[in-house]
């Protein structure tokens, strides 16, 4: 799905289960920041989508500084900011395992953001939100791992959760045009910004399985999560005629 300045957009739909079902297309979206839908095309195929629900996973300044998802009757919004501890990605440097990093900043983010992350899966489950998108800002970190939670807990297999997060890395080169537009007046950095390879979620996912058991195991623990919670997200995404 090509939009003209939103560049990291995909359906979660068509990834097998284990059980050889596959979860609904036209369901569920993952993005990078809505506020870049200002072009008149865009928003006409934003539209054409029937976006229902709307959950912005980035902190309020950020939503002040770079726009929010432009008004439209009927759609929900919920800003829940999953991450408590900022950095910023642009001015880091390149002495360091960018990898280890990052997998480090997604088990910070699943711990101090347990309250959000768990209010965004109960929107995602909900019925009434209809069709949804989530994001941040440029839909890899914070937005990857809500993609990762929701993805595994309805039985997508790890590998196909992995295949998933590194989609992004077909957008890098547009994210960093995005990030120096934003920034007229600073020098980006890092070297690994807008990167999603497969290693920095290989190593989330071994560090939630080391510290508790499974990623089941982590959102049973740290979120609450229950039998009846996923079984509400797998009757909303998966096509059992599949």
């Amino acid at each position: 799905m090509e939009f003209r300045r939103l560049h990291n957009f995909r359906d979660l739909g068509g990834y097998r289960t284990a059980d050889g079902s596959a979860t609904r297309w036209g369901v569920l979206y993952r993005s990078d920041n809505l506020g870049k839908l200002r072009d008149p095309a865009d928003q006409e195929q934003f539209a054409g989508l029937g976006v229902h629900t709307v959950v912005d996973l980035r902190y309020p300044w950020e939503i002040e500084k770079a726009g929010r998802v432009p008004d439209a009757p009927g759609l929900r919004y919920f800003n829940l900011s999953i991450e408590h501890q900022p950095y910023d990605q642009g001015s880091l440097g390149a002495d360091f395992d960018p990898w280890r990093f990052l997998a480090d900043r997604y088990m910070e983010v699943a711990q101090d953001g347990a309250k959000e992350i768990r209010e965004v899966l109960d929107v995602i489950a909900d019925p009434e939100s209809g069709t949804t998108v989530f994001h941040c800002a440029s839909g890899k970190d914070r937005t990857g791992l809500i993609a990762m939670l929701v993805l595994t807990l309805i039985d997508v297999p790890e590998e196909t959760v992995i295949d998933d997060f590194s989609l992004t890395e077909l957008a890098t080169q547009r994210l960093i045009t995005d990030w120096k537009a934003f920034y007229p007046g600073r020098e980006l950095t890092w070297p690994a910004y807008a990167r999603a390879p497969r290693d920095p979620m290989e190593l989330f996912l071994a560090d939630l399985k080391a510290r508790y058991g499974s990623v089941r195991g982590y959102a049973e623990e740290e979120l609450g999560v229950d039998d009846t919670l996923v079984a509400a997200l797998k009757t909303r995404l998966i096509d059992v005629e599949s």
